[in-house]
């Protein structure tokens, strides 16, 4: 039984069964015709014939259960369909990526590319140059599997980034007067939203057009996936900063080594690169508020770990302590960027401050202080292996339901299986 809350597409079924499906261009488009999948007569690919994805397929949010729990929410598994909605020559697809940088931009670019060309014979793709006001303001880049052959071994984006700029008409119109029918949007949680907004207006429009997220967040901060793309390669990257860190903490006396790392809301990075490093003292992140004066305090913590070993290292999130800078800067709190997330202040350079002002202050000891922030060298990096195959998956996962008629929904991992997820969950 089929229901829509909220504009999302539920499913129920026995036993407490929940499908928060995606949208299907036969949800709003009558009597389109089908195409048998070219994966079927492709031989580099002949093995999928085996394992085309049923249509009753799903994969459930929740793994661990109770005997008498219901089966609860599950998502549409992603994967090649036997019919697809779209003749390969017929179809003009975009890519765009927006936001702050991540390592595997130009993976997931590659492999949109490479998946469109070598699985269905799409040999009509582009790239919008710089984030959502290059659908209306800029040119746009022919992309083929040779003019990305080799982008994936580099930081950054190929097809440049930015923020805001959204204007859903303007874009909505840029992307029928193109004859665009596939669009791939790559983001973080604002970028989505307005790839949700995108659909609407398309839906509204009656147009076949296809609209497709690839989740783009280094702080691996989207709840209902596994985790996002650069995750692995920015905690393998920020191991460099943290024994720079070290070595320089133990090479002096009463050395502290601080290091900021990204996690704007969540202290993913920050906590799994201190569990990989081994060598941090005291990590603070988001989810755990602390406080810096009295018992039980990080100063107190700090005094004790130096008598005790000479040194330290402390791995601090972007957003951990916003609230203790608040209580200092109220005004500067209430800022924002262009794709209208708060601005928050360099908590690094505060707490190195206020350790040394403490120290200074209580003149109980000399201690020697290096703070190292390598945010834009972390982000600005390629992707590493298990990213890459990630990224891979990914992309790949995308281009097969764009092709199978979906849209509206985000392609992502959810307990080990690739899926698609609707806008209004992925964000």
């Amino acid at each position: 039984m089929a229901s829509t809350d909220s504009n999302l597409k539920i499913v129920h079924g026995e036993a407490g069964y929940v499908l928060e499906d995606v949208p299907h261009f036969s949800d709003y488009i009558p009597n389109l015709p089908t195409y048998p999948n070219p994966l079927r007569s492709n031989p580099a690919y002949s093995v999928v014939k085996q394992y085309f994805v049923h249509v009753d397929d799903t994969v459930p949010q929740k793994v661990v259960v109770h005997k008498d729990s219901p089966r609860g929410v599950h998502f549409r598994r992603a994967g090649p369909r036997q019919k697809v909605y779209f003749k390969s020559e017929d179809v003009r697809a975009c890519i765009v990526t927006c936001g702050g940088l991540c390592p595997g931009l130009n993976t997931v670019i590659r492999e949109i590319v490479c998946g469109l060309s070598y699985m269905y014979g799409v040999n009509n793709v582009i790239g919008i140059d710089g984030g959502y006001r290059g659908f209306y303001s800029k040119n746009t880049i022919t992309l083929t599997p040779k003019v990305v052959n080799d982008i994936h071994k580099r930081g950054g984006t190929f097809l440049g980034t930015s923020r805001g700029g959204h204007d859903t008409k303007k874009i909505v119109d840029s992307i029928q007067d193109r004859g665009i029918n596939q669009v791939y949007i790559i983001g973080g949680d604002g970028t989505q939203r307005g790839a949700s907004v995108i659909y609407e207006e398309i839906r509204r429009r009656g147009l076949k057009v296809a609209v497709v997220g690839i989740p783009k967040t280094i702080d691996n901060d989207i709840p209902v996936i596994d985790k996002s793309f650069g995750f692995d390669t920015a905690v393998e990257e920020a191991q460099r900063a943290i024994n720079a860190a070290h070595v320089e903490a133990e090479s002096a006396e009463n050395g502290i080594g601080v290091v900021k790392l990204m996690g704007r809301y969540s202290g993913f990075i920050a906590m799994y690169a201190t569990l990989a490093s081994r060598d941090v003292d005291c990590c603070l992140i988001p989810e755990s508020p602390f406080f810096l004066e009295g018992n039980g305090g990080l100063f107190e913590f700090i005094e004790k770990r130096l008598k005790e070993n000479g040194h330290m290292v402390i791995v601090i999130a972007e957003g951990a302590g916003q609230d203790l800078l608040a209580e200092e800067n109220a005004q500067a709190m209430n800022e924002k960027d262009a794709s209208g997330n708060k601005l928050l202040q360099d908590v690094g350079l505060w707490i190195s401050q206020r350790i040394k002002d403490y120290f200074s202050r209580k003149n109980k000891m000399a201690i020697t202080l290096k703070y190292i922030d390598p945010t834009y060298m972390i982000r600005a990096v390629p992707s590493n292996a298990s990213d890459n195959v990630y990224c891979t998956l990914l992309a790949q996962s995308a281009v097969h339901g764009a092709m199978a008629g979906f849209t509206g929904y985000t392609s992502g991992l959810v307990n080990g299986r690739q899926t698609y997820i609707p806008f209004q969950v992925s964000y």
